[in-house]
């Protein structure tokens, strides 16, 4: 909406600035969390998440993000409309503060939202919340991004919000509707391989999210107040670890039915981070369950947009806990995650991924959208290990009816790839010839030889040795679930529970 009315505006901010709650006795503030000058984000979608009543409906979010060293939350907005964000902003904002969280505003300019012709309304929307305790500030300047919004009249929005502005948007490094002397730091949005637009790539067009890095370090690398300011560039590249979307033609995103190769790229694009040194790091995302890029859990309150026909028995937390000796490293200035990393977040894990079924399955005659996903080809049937350890051991994967594959892993971080067969996953890490089980556990879901529930399914299933806690959809999240199904075999119900239990019950540690 416009943001016409002061008083409006005045309400908004009293209500977003409203006492904390107090930080409980022994948990490190953000300051002393925040021990270089150096950040993680996370982007966090707003418009699913209306079914949020209170505060207390994000503090499972902050509390998760906040142990996995992510400073602050990208707050993915579009103008009120069928949506009331400024409600959701509130509570966002005091939970955050409630949390020793810190948030910012990313503003939508996606067709139909925020208007690079109405800048006033943009700075509006900050000043309401721009003084928050909870407010993101970086060298004293309440930091704001967005997603695209090249022409913005930079200026201009930040004479109305009144304050002093961090601006990092999303523009095209190669924008001509742009002064870029005007903002202070560049946010990429190019996470994944793609042709350079939105498109998967191909073998006569392809831009890596390291290319991005270059074209955004070099755009504001020429504007001459970055020069000697800081030793990391103020850019934000993207962070990703995955690309799928499967809409059929009754959902909002109508067309979305695509994927971009990201096999093993949560780890060589942590890795690309640890060489480039930016300032800042955004991980895309913490709850796109319509993308298939969430690391933040099912259980994560929201509604469901369609997306549950794929995320289903789904988890990625496993990605989340692969991120934090990452996250660790990275604000330590290393170029490689060591067995200290490993121990300082949480100790020795192995984290595996794997899609629920193979790429050449033929489901068209029973998908809901009736073909496979644009770059359904350039993905490997495999199955790719992390492992997350203090000292070197022996992994041992078995996928389905393939022999065990052996390897040896070194301390710190590594990543493993196998073909995957249909079938049983199972996994073990050994030490002194095999003597000492560490880890051994089979996966809760199976790769399947049949198109579970006859669709295509490319998102992937993501494990963890110890296993973890059962993490599931709610109602609300599989509210949309039988929409175009054509086959009745499934429902609305998540079915890993009792597979999980046994997988716990199957995972031994070993003191080492």
């Amino acid at each position: 909406m416009r943001w016409s009315s002061i008083f409006q505006a005045a309400v908004l901010a009293g209500a977003a600035n409203a006492a904390p709650a107090e930080v409980p006795a022994g948990t490190k503030t953000i300051s002393k969390r925040q021990s270089t000058s150096r950040y993680v984000f996370a982007h966090f979608m707003m418009g699913i998440i209306t079914d949020r009543t209170s505060s207390a409906d994000y503090d499972a979010d902050m509390q998760k993000a906040k142990a996995l060293g992510i400073d602050a939350f990208a707050l993915n907005v579009a103008p009120d409309t069928s949506v009331n964000y400024t409600q959701q902003l509130v509570y966002a904002y005091d939970s955050a503060a409630s949390n020793d969280m810190k948030v910012f505003i990313s503003f939508d300019f996606n067709s139909g939202y925020w208007s690079t012709s109405d800048p006033a309304a943009v700075g509006a929307r900050i000043a309401a919340f721009g003084s928050h305790s909870a407010q993101l500030k970086v060298d004293d300047k309440a930091f704001v991004s967005s997603f695209v919004g090249d022409g913005l009249d930079v200026t201009a929005m930040k004479d109305a919000a009144g304050i002093d502005v961090f601006f990092a948007p999303n523009f095209n490094p190669g924008s001509t509707a742009d002064d870029f002397t005007l903002i202070d730091g560049l946010f990429s949005w190019y996470a994944w391989p793609t042709d350079g637009s939105n498109n998967p790539p191909s073998a006569s067009s392809t831009y890596l999210p390291t290319n991005a890095d270059t074209d955004y370090t070099n755009k504001i690398g020429d504007v001459s107040k970055y020069v000697a300011r800081k030793p990391e560039a103020p850019i934000c590249p993207p962070v990703s670890p995955w690309f799928f979307t499967h809409f059929q033609d009754t959902d909002s995103f109508a067309g979305k039915n695509w994927l971009y190769p990201a096999d093993d790229l949560w780890f060589t694009r942590w890795n690309e981070i640890l060489a480039l040194g930016s300032r800042f790091v955004e991980i895309v995302t913490w709850n796109d369950y319509g993308e298939s890029h969430y690391i933040g859990p099912l259980s994560s309150k929201h509604y469901d947009d369609g997306n549950s026909k794929w995320t289903n028995d789904m988890p990625h937390g496993g990605w989340a806990d692969i991120a934090a000796p990452f996250i660790a490293a990275y604000k330590a200035g290393a170029t490689a995650v060591t067995a200290d990393h490993v121990t300082a977040t949480g100790g020795e894990k192995v984290v595996y991924w794997f899609r629920p079924q193979p790429k050449g399955l033929d489901c068209a005659s029973t998908d809901n959208v009736g073909s496979a996903p644009d770059g359904s080809d350039l993905v490997a049937d495999s199955v790719f290990v992390v492992t997350l350890l203090t000292s070197e051991a022996t992994l041992t994967v078995t996928s389905g009816s393939n022999a065990a594959q052996t390897f040896t892993a070194a301390p710190g971080a590594n990543i493993f790839e196998v073909p995957m067969a249909t079938g049983t996953q199972s996994f073990k890490v050994t030490r002194d010839d095999g003597a000492t089980v560490v880890f051994s556990g089979d996966a809760p879901k199976q790769v399947s030889s049949t198109c579970v529930c006859g669709i295509y399914n490319f998102n992937a299933f993501v494990g963890m040795l110890p296993a973890g806690a059962v993490d599931s959809l709610d109602t609300d999240g599989l509210s949309r679930f039988t929409e175009g199904l054509k086959v009745s075999t499934c429902s609305p119900t998540p079915t890993l529970t009792a597979n999980a239990k046994r997988g716990v019950a199957e995972a031994r540690v070993t003191a080492v």
